[in-house]
């Protein structure tokens, strides 16, 4: 049994990529070029190929540039954008409080604006007949960041901050990174997930968040059932640094084998 491709997704890009400087002096990440074709270009790509016609994007740092790259229409999409002008003190779960009203409009793919991977990340998203699916890879020595710890039956049991080779190595459970690719039902937005950034935004003021740590809440406290798709061999990269951007280069080779 497969899920239903849901129609719309929300893409966070409206951080400032300082860590990929000199290459976001003047732009923002996301249109940071691979073999020549812009990451987040290849997001929208992507997304239209599996069905979804409303994108909204959360911008900030150089807005004008994601604007005029992308339109109010791209291909079949309709672009939305919602505007953070204080991109530079906020987290991304900030970021995705603003898109709460695209949230509330039914089921949704969630995206992070510097990932650079294949359509069939996507696709696996609705593989199965989970309500919420976050796609995941086995955590390499050469990768860093977040990472969730899964279940026997193949949902996410625990997510871990801040992950390096070193964790690979302490007898823990196996690790998975986590692709920053998610789909959410519409139910659980409504009921679980958006009253819960609500508390965590408002209430706590916790605006230096990231989608991560709002994950694990939701998880760990909430027990939001997230069923993990394993993406094991599919070309996929997030773009942080210039390291990052030379392997997403050489990974895709050229970049319209991967979105035409």
């Amino acid at each position: 049994m497969h899920a239903i491709p849901p129609r719309k997704a929300i893409i966070l890009a409206a951080g400032s990529g300082s860590r990929l400087r000199p290459h976001t002096d003047f732009r923002p990440k996301p249109l940071v070029e691979v073999n020549g074709t812009p990451i987040l270009h290849n997001a929208l790509r992507n997304l239209e190929a599996v069905g979804v016609r409303e994108v909204t994007i959360v911008v900030g740092y150089c807005k004008d540039a994601i604007e005029y790259s992308c339109g109010r229409r791209f291909g079949n999409l309709d672009i939305d954008y919602v505007v953070s002008d204080v991109f530079d003190r906020t987290g991304s779960a900030y970021s995705l409080w603003l898109a709460r009203d695209a949230l509330l409009a039914g089921d949704v793919y969630l995206l992070e604006g510097d990932v650079f991977f294949e359509t069939d990340a996507l696709r696996y998203l609705t593989l199965g007949d989970a309500d919420n699916v976050a796609a995941v890879a086995p955590f390499s020595p050469t990768m860093e960041g977040s990472a969730v710890v899964l279940t026997n039956n193949g949902y996410i049991a625990e997510v871990r901050m801040k992950q390096t080779a070193a964790n690979l190595n302490d007898g823990s459970p196996p690790l998975f990174k986590t692709m920053n690719l998610i789909r959410f039902s519409g139910e659980d937005l409504r009921r679980t997930i958006v009253p819960h950034l609500n508390e965590i935004i408002i209430s706590a003021g916790a605006v230096k968040s990231y989608t991560e740590e709002l994950l694990s809440k939701l998880v760990r406290r909430r027990g939001l059932q997230i069923a993990a798709a394993r993406c094991d061999g599919l070309k996929w990269y997030e773009i942080d640094n210039e390291a990052d951007l030379r392997f997403a280069e050489a990974m895709f080779l050229t970049a319209r084998e991967i979105v035409c």
